[in-house]
């Protein structure tokens, strides 16, 4: 029992802590890794904020993750009394926050590109038929943006405002909603501005004319994986109902308890989790590049 609990305690450490810094980074970990705490958590600041939770911080952040993983470890105790496979849901449990702040970035980022082809298109007739400024015409359309966008324009508006710097406001507004959409809209705007914006219209026009079709592309795309991201829902709700009624059955809930009860759960907890994953992952769009974007 000793032997396979502290294989199982190793097993979940390393594995979240993998899972954990993996969000936080938005990427793979590199080979070499280098714990910088300030810039791990600029970072996680910065992902924070684009994901609109500027009122959480990053300590509140840990916070929720070792009170998700806490009440895992729990609810596994109580259900399986085994503690290898409930140390696994603990690890599943610290790094659902994250995961869910990365969802909820998606989404924002769903939401933005809905809304930039109309913003665009607002942004050109203020120019060319109201006689707004650039700037003016920014603001003024971000006013209107969808609520998971405003902060960034707000902020971007007092920058403007303590700066009147729109090489400086552009940085900031494209840090904030970190999409490839506003970095080609923020840099058009800011070329024209600069150099003055002759064809401003013209180029505004095609900008949201190829944001409209994107988006009716991924639209199309989402409608064709609507039976798919059922089936992995429902797939993943099978064995963990198998796995409750087992419990339920004559000696079920003793057998979890067993040396090797213990590990087949682990492994079969880790596979799941990582199918999840990795489905998730194959069925996830495509995004485009940021170009002008840090």
């Amino acid at each position: 029992m000793s032997t396979a609990t502290g294989l199982g305690l190793a097993a979940c450490g390393a594995a979240g802590m993998a899972l954990l810094v993996d969000p936080l980074l938005g990427g793979p970990v590199s080979r070499t890794v280098r714990f910088d705490s300030a810039k791990l958590r600029d970072s996680a600041r910065m992902r924070l904020d684009q994901a609109g939770l500027t009122e959480v911080s990053v300590g509140q952040l840990l916070g929720m993750s070792l009170g998700a993983g806490i009440g895992a470890l729990v609810v596994g105790l109580a259900v399986m009394g085994a503690a290898v496979p409930s140390l696994m849901l603990a690890a599943i449990g610290t790094v659902t926050p994250v995961g869910l702040i990365r969802r909820r970035r998606r989404h924002q980022l769903e939401e933005a590109r809905e809304a930039w082809p109309a913003m665009i298109e607002e942004i050109r007739l203020l120019c060319s038929s109201v006689g707004r400024s650039i700037p003016q015409a920014l603001f003024e359309v971000g006013r209107r943006a969808p609520e998971e966008l405003r902060p960034a324009f707000e902020a971007a508006h007092r920058e403007w405002l303590l700066t009147r710097d729109l090489t400086v406001t552009t940085e900031l507004l494209r840090d904030q909603l970190a999409d490839p959409t506003a970095d080609s809209a923020c840099e058009t705007l800011l070329i024209a501005h600069q150099l003055g914006g002759a064809d401003l219209d013209r180029r505004l026009a095609a900008l949201a004319d190829d944001r409209r079709q994107d988006l009716l592309d991924r639209k199309d795309a989402k409608s064709r994986q609507a039976g798919v991201r059922f089936a992995r829902r429902f797939v993943l709700l099978v064995p963990l109902g198998m796995a409750l009624v087992g419990l339920s059955i004559g000696d079920g809930r003793a057998a979890y308890q067993s040396a090797l009860g213990q590990m087949l759960a682990l492994a079969a907890l880790g596979v799941l989790f990582s199918c999840w994953v990795w489905s998730g992952r194959i069925l996830r769009l495509p995004n485009e590049l940021r170009v002008f974007g840090s």
